[in-house]
């Protein structure tokens, strides 16, 4: 029987066809995505679903969806999908990363030009029939500084068209090594000498605990007096409501956003300033776009459901399904292992070094590296997957290599990652055991025998005796129930590391008070996402 796909949003008809020239049964009801009641009625006979944003995949909509094998997302945003529970119904959730980057970069391109020339306010006025020429007195972009950041897929666009014209470049992202940032063009700097060099600053990162306000109200009194700030990747960024005050003082020349921290925004503190430049979230909304994710989401549905292939998956790696029974627990012990590392590393990363040993070499390696880099960088980009992790290590400089070994130790095969960083190399090595479970076997050169909790706090500390019964006292004073702890030592009297498995997340005055005791050379609280 052939598969079928539902699609509850608007798609090309190019798409639509691609899927019947495939020999899948289509369903085209690109209204259906806004009646959830009904979405819920149907839902069970289809084995695949390509949506946009108006469809919202739900855990209660998945319940339903007895047949459903792939979401497709035309476009790279999935917060419409939630992917843990696709994950526990063994949905595989794709997107489109790569559909929309030329498009989203000229728009910021776009917001640039129209901010810098007070563009649609001179419209409006010429509109009306007035002609104030004098009053509408822009700026030049040639010889002014650009400061970008987040210089990835789009940013890296954004660079390039920003040289192009005339413009001087910097740019701020943690993950872009001196190298690259020299074959682009740019000059690489920390965020607070962008801030205060920068003439315009345009945003191309994903929203994460760690981007969330990076263009907070502090640090908006950091940039130079004149500043124009164009934000075209994702609300929450910047604190609207302190770049208001600004604007209307004067310290912020002009903003142009295409993104809010509340969506739809029928009302922001940036609606109605004079030299705000406002558009309802178009930097995808283009023809050439939209078909092209519209293509590329079809595709790669139809590849899945016919021959088992998996592409630009956001909840499994790509791999044949005969692959897929046997590299599963490797797969989640490359993800771990990469995560860990990605949790403890704060500073650039400059390499990835991988080691294979024993039936762990003998695997589909790309999938397995894939896996690791994107436990890495899922830190910085929660949207990295297993696919686009690689390309975007890549653009970033980081170097990416893999060494195989045959078994050369007790285990049948072990997975071992180094990343390598300006001020250190950071390693960790995994193993699955036979019931399955991946589980920890060496950090930092220390044998563990650590498993893979939810909420773990990871510490280091000198070997002396009673620092192990203060850490579990001082977490107990703070009402932190640990589930269960593993220990290691290189040697008696050398370096040890504790592993406490925690109820619940660590509150970062805990981590603090830690810190404050002395008595341990790292605190490090560490979150997985555990099957």
């Amino acid at each position: 029987m052939a598969p079928k796909v539902l699609i509850s949003d608007e798609l090309s008809d190019a798409a639509v066809q691609i899927f019947r020239d495939r020999g899948i049964e289509v369903d085209f009801q690109p209204k259906l995505g806004k009646d959830k009641e009904k979405l819920a009625e149907i839902i069970g006979n289809y084995d695949g679903l390509a949506i946009r944003s108006a469809t919202k995949v739900t855990a209660a909509l998945l319940e339903k969806a007895t047949n459903l094998k792939v979401v497709g997302r035309a476009g790279i945003g999935v917060d419409n999908v939630d992917r843990e529970a696709a994950s526990k119904k063994g949905v595989i959730v794709m997107n489109t990363p790569f559909g929309n980057m030329i498009t989203t970069a000229e728009h910021a391109i776009a917001m640039m030009f129209a901010v810098a020339r007070q563009i649609p306010e001179a419209s409006a006025s010429t509109h009306a029939g007035k002609w104030e020429k004098s009053k509408f007195m822009g700026v030049e972009l040639t010889a002014k500084t650009l400061g970008v950041i987040g210089a990835g897929n789009i940013g890296g666009i954004v660079c390039d068209r920003a040289k192009g014209l005339k413009m001087k470049v910097v740019a701020y992202d943690p993950f872009l090594s001196e190298e690259k940032a020299e074959k682009m063009g740019v000059e690489k700097v920390e965020l607070d000498e962008l801030l205060a060099r920068a003439d315009f600053i345009t945003l191309h990162v994903p929203l994460t605990d760690s981007t969330r306000n990076i263009l907070s109200k502090e640090n908006l009194e950091k940039t130079k007096p004149g500043v124009r700030i164009i934000n075209c990747a994702r609300g929450g960024l910047v604190d609207e409501a302190a770049l208001a005050e600004m604007l209307k003082s004067g310290r912020v020349a002009g903003a142009a956003f295409d993104v809010f921290s509340v969506e739809p925004a029928t009302e922001n503190p940036l609606f109605g300033l004079p030299n705000v430049v406002c558009t309802p979230h178009l930097g995808a909304s283009t023809t050439e776009a939209q078909e092209n994710v519209a293509l590329q989401v079809a595709e790669q549905m139809a590849n899945y459901l016919l021959d088992g292939a998996v592409e630009n998956a956001l909840n499994m790696p790509s791999m044949t399904a005969e692959e897929a029974k046997v590299m599963g627990p490797w797969v989640k012990l490359a993800e771990y292992l990469g995560g860990f590392i990605g949790q403890m590393t704060d500073e650039p990363i400059k390499a990835i070094n991988i080691t294979y040993d024993g039936v762990a070499s003998k695997m589909n390696l790309k999938a397995l590296d894939c896996a690791v880099v994107a436990g890495i960088m899922q830190k910085a980009n929660p949207d990295v997957n297993m696919v686009s992790a690689p390309v975007i290590a890549k653009e970033r400089g980081v170097q990416i290599s893999t060494t195989t070994q045959d078994k050369s130790g007790v285990f049948d095969g072990y997975v071992k990652v180094t990343v390598v960083t300006e001020a250190r190399e950071r390693s960790i090595a995994g193993t699955v055991f036979s019931d399955g479970k991946p589980r920890f076997i060496q950090i930092k050169g220390i044998n563990v025998d650590a498993e893979v909790g939810q909420h773990m706090l990871y510490t280091t500390n000198k070997d002396v005796p009673g620092i192990i019964g203060k850490l579990g006292t001082l977490l107990g004073d703070n009402k932190v129930n640990v589930a269960n702890f593993t220990l290691g030592r290189s040697a008696a009297g050398g370096e040890a590391i504790a592993i406490a498995y925690l109820d619940e997340a660590l509150d970062p005055k805990v981590v603090a008070e830690l810190e404050k005791t002395g008595l341990f050379q790292q605190v490090k609280p560490l979150e997985f996402t555990v099957a």
